[in-house]
């Protein structure tokens, strides 16, 4: 994966559309009232919901959406984590030797965010743009009936610009699957099985470059966990022991960073938090918070207008 964006600005700023007041939270100056800003909620109000963190390689999600997921397992969800490739095409050593090293890190991110279970679709890196589409949207249609998903975290299939097909093929096959999933007649198959048809009424959508952004999630409260989790990915994420070859690289120059502390597992946990958090901070400051991830979210469906309009205006006979 590219990582252009993470040392620079946000990017989508240009589209950024301001902050509602949530929790207490007051609008900007000058900001609009089209972005909702998601804060922490006491106890664990989502008890008994399903989340699934969707993310094509075992780095995407420590990326861009571990605080979210972090703040939301922490408030009742259980969550899985699946991965739609095997991550060939990035990572050390040969071939063999990169899926490997890439099993054991989606496998340990899924260990230190606390999902349950993960679920390894195993589509060749870089070529699902010539994978059958069909086959992975039912593969999602399964897994959301089984697990009865309530909520997904996925890449935004309407950002812009985004250059890897991984990314836009999963984006597409996710969001026609949440819709699917609630049919009664696409696969009655799964019916037979024991599944029932079940709906995924939120989306947590981020992306890489532009996209229309609606929701802003606070993320100061777990902001260590996506630490933890982007450093779980060594063999392609841009944490991994980035800190420690740096400090070994200034040593060999007969110089030091202090921030990066005496020992290398102080060193690539700084290294994460003063170079690699950029983004994060840059989203947060938007909105007065310290970190924040942004997301084009799209939540329940309002009530049906006609039964609305009964219940508000029905007399009896």
């Amino acid at each position: 994966m590219d990582r252009r964006q993470l040392l620079g600005s946000a990017l989508g700023a240009g589209i950024m559309l301001g902050a509602k007041a949530v929790y207490g939270f007051q609008n900007p100056a000058g900001a609009s009232s089209d972005v909702v800003i998601e804060r922490d909620l006491p106890g664990k109000p989502y008890k008994g919901k399903v989340l699934a963190a969707i993310q094509p390689h075992s780095d995407d999600i420590p990326i861009f959406a571990a605080g979210t997921v972090a703040k939301l397992l922490g408030e009742g969800y259980t969550g899985y984590l699946i991965r739609t490739t095997n991550d060939e095409c990035a990572g050390p050593g040969g071939m063999g030797e990169t899926v490997l090293a890439n099993e054991r890190d989606n496998n340990e991110v899924a260990r230190v965010m606390g999902f349950k279970q993960v679920f390894d679709l195993n589509c060749r890196n870089h070529r699902m743009d010539g994978d059958s589409a069909l086959e992975l949207r039912a593969r999602m249609i399964f897994l959301f009936r089984l697990l009865k998903v309530d909520t997904i975290i996925c890449y935004d299939p309407w950002g812009h610009y985004e250059e890897n097909p991984d990314h836009y093929v999963t984006a597409a096959c996710i969001e026609a699957a949440c819709w699917m999933a609630a049919g009664g007649k696409d696969y009655p198959e799964h019916f037979a099985a024991g599944l029932e048809p079940h709906s995924v009424r939120e989306k947590y959508y981020f992306a890489r470059g532009p996209q229309l952004v609606t929701r802003v999630v606070d993320i100061s409260s777990t902001i260590e966990k996506k630490v933890d989790a982007m450093l779980a990915n060594k063999a392609q994420g841009p944490a991994g022991n980035a800190g420690a070859r740096m400090r070994a690289s200034l040593a060999a120059r007969k110089l030091k960073l202090p921030i990066l502390g005496n020992d290398d597992e102080t060193a690539n946990r700084q290294y994460v938090r003063h170079f690699l958090l950029k983004r994060d901070e840059e989203t947060g400051r938007k909105y007065g918070l310290k970190f924040a991830e942004q997301f084009h979210y799209i939540g329940p469906e309002s009530s049906n207008a006609i039964e609305e309009y009964i219940r508000q205006n029905a007399v009896p006979l």
